[in-house]
């Protein structure tokens, strides 16, 4: 490890990343490999065509139980926790009382407890949320001693399937524990790169077996960090804290389909009263795909103009989309402009470059709908 490396936490795949020759970078107060040297342009170009083996053992996996655990978390998130079936699972959000967003999660159905996946830099701030507004209602449970994978791609699925059979035919957003070689683990078909795919959750200690023997598959190559943000980019995927934070809410974002029509009813989470008036009266901006002409990406942070030069918003995300085979964007404008079609102008280096408000995936979706 590097000098600057010794403070940063690590996963438990650390040492293989190493071992792999991955490029360590500080992300989230981890060391986490950015690449490996088949490079960030061939990680994605294989995840999209073939499967890739994703290290987010970073990320928060919180149990929560009590009586009613999902009538609890109801009280937290606008998604409908108490219709999710067994074995299900379901993408949702922490509010604010502004209705902005404090993070995006999944929440997933295990029976007699939720089983809760959060992001890397806010699980700490999570956890304290719901102990402080939880309290006397629900048990939350850090589950520290477990490690997360995630395989991706369309030859997913296959490759699973030689170790746990059961995974092939299971449907999107779904839960199944099950023994990996003898390994207990908790597996989901779900993921975050616009793929087929599924994450798999297992103890710290059998992480490193697990990942070198998906790693022997044919079909499956590492893949860092930076593919996984091309590739959730080029998908449409929120990243936070970047796409989404506590000043954004869900309607602005263009996460109403995370808003179940019971919930949008019935209210009773933060924030209700303002997101309510928004789902009836609109948002002052709105999320949207930005498609630069040419061939020079706009970066986060790129003002977004009209035709007159008047700053309408920012870039977000944006970044050079491999399968794409363009540059894609994505970031906030004034609801005014925000139809697709609409031109913009994006300032790079203090010039501007025409674009156009697009929609999003910027390529097709291989969600598994089985």
């Amino acid at each position: 490890m590097t000098e600057a490396s010794e403070s940063l936490k690590t996963t438990p795949l650390h040492s293989l990343h190493l071992e792999l020759k991955g490029k360590m970078v500080p992300f989230a107060g981890y060391d986490m490999p950015v690449q490996y040297p088949l490079g960030i342009l061939k990680e994605h170009q294989h995840t999209r065509a073939k499967a890739g083996l994703f290290d987010v053992s970073h990320m928060g996996q919180v149990r929560l139980t009590s009586e009613d655990p999902a009538a609890a978390l109801e009280s937290l998130v606008p998604g409908d926790i108490r219709g999710l079936a067994r074995g299900r699972m379901r993408y949702t959000l922490f509010l604010n009382e502004q209705g902005g967003i404090l993070d995006d999660l999944m929440v997933t159905n295990a029976g007699d407890h939720l089983f809760l996946v959060v992001n890397a830099a806010r699980k700490d701030h999570d956890v304290a949320h719901m102990r402080e507004r939880l309290k006397g209602k629900a048990e939350v449970e850090l589950l520290d001693d477990l490690a997360l994978m995630a395989l991706q791609g369309p030859e997913a699925a296959a490759v699973l399937g030689r170790f746990i059979p059961e995974a092939a035919t299971m449907k999107f957003m779904s839960y199944l524990p099950a023994t990996f070689d003898g390994i207990p683990v908790i597996i989901t078909r779900s993921g975050y790169t616009g793929e087929d795919g599924y994450e798999i959750s297992c103890d710290k200690s059998d992480a490193e077996a697990i990942a070198r023997a998906l790693l022997a598959e044919d079909e499956v190559e590492a893949v860092g960090l930076g593919a996984r943000d091309s590739l959730r980019l080029e998908a449409g995927l929120c990243l936070y804290g970047h796409d989404i934070d506590e000043t954004t809410t869900p309607v602005e974002a263009g996460l109403e389909w995370a808003l179940s029509k019971r919930r949008r009813e019935e209210g009773g989470f933060p924030g209700y009263a303002i997101i309510k008036d928004q789902l009836a009266n609109g948002a002052p901006r709105r999320r949207v795909g930005l498609q630069p002409e040419g061939r020079q990406p706009a970066r986060e942070h790129t003002d977004v103009c009209d035709a007159d030069g008047r700053k309408i918003g920012e870039v977000t995300s944006g970044g050079f989309g491999p399968t794409a085979s363009a540059p894609v964007a994505m970031g906030y404008v004034d609801r005014a402009h925000a139809a697709v079609g609409t031109p913009v102008e994006l300032m790079v280096r203090g010039k501007p470059l025409a674009a156009k408000v697009a929609a999003m995936p910027f390529v097709p979706q291989r969600y598994y709908r089985g």
